[in-house]
């Protein structure tokens, strides 16, 4: 079974400086029936204005992920972690027993877009950490490429929870399968561009929840970024 939700239902925050639409409930979006899934709490979609960011603020808890699609976010947090995130790398932060950190776009003439992504951990009270990598761009291209997992397999930054994050870049025309082990379900989320998922046609922003199917199955019309969850 495959249940879209579509990128217009998305909550939205605007405070000038940034646009941001919420695959799931958060902050002043209280939506009951969208408050995650499974594992997977937040998908905040992001776009801040040039020299605009998140001053220091505090979380617990949780596997926080970013993920630029264009420009760059500049990171700071009080475990020592920070740097400079861009297109082609994945960035980390486990909030754990707490943390505090701020989020700027780097640039002061161009916009960062980027995706903010929420775990919930299998375990409470962690040790904060953070971790930064880069992935493979070409194996995304071919196939689907691994940006996180449950035991940091292949390179990948590793998260306290049951859950696979796969990402494919298809150019017009191109197929793309991805297997999920029985018993698994998955979200899509469409981070570019325009697919179809077992022939049920996704645009970007797009999500879509998976459920009792073994395998994914991706078109694309026109060029698209999906990424997977692979999830318990």
């Amino acid at each position: 079974m495959i249940q879209v939700r579509p990128a217009d239902d998305r909550g939205r925050t605007d405070w000038g400086w940034l646009d941001s639409r919420h695959t799931f409930s958060f902050g002043e979006y209280h939506d009951e029936g969208h408050m995650g899934f499974g594992a997977l709490r937040v998908i905040n979609d992001d776009r801040v204005a040039p020299g605009g960011g998140f001053g220091a603020h505090g979380h617990r808890d949780m596997e926080i992920l970013s993920y630029v699609l264009d420009g760059a976010l500049e990171h700071q947090d009080s475990t020592g972690g920070g740097g400079v995130i861009r297109p082609g790398e994945i960035q980390f932060m486990r909030a754990g027993t707490g943390v505090v950190h701020s989020e700027f776009n780097h640039s002061r003439t161009a916009p960062v877009h980027f995706l903010q992504i929420w775990i919930v951990p299998a375990r409470r009270g962690l040790r904060p950490g953070w971790d930064q990598r880069s992935f493979d761009a070409e194996a995304a291209r071919r196939e689907f490429a691994l940006l996180a997992s449950k035991d940091g397999r292949q390179g990948t930054v590793q998260v306290e929870q049951d859950v696979d994050l796969w990402m494919a870049r298809l150019e017009a025309g191109e197929r793309r399968e991805l297997a999920l082990a029985p018993g698994r379900r998955a979200w899509v989320h469409v981070a570019r561009g325009a697919v179809e998922l077992g022939g049920t046609p996704l645009r970007e922003g797009d999500g879509a929840a998976v459920q009792g199917l073994e395998r994914l199955s991706f078109s694309a019309g026109e060029a698209g970024e999906v990424l997977v969850f692979d999830l318990a």
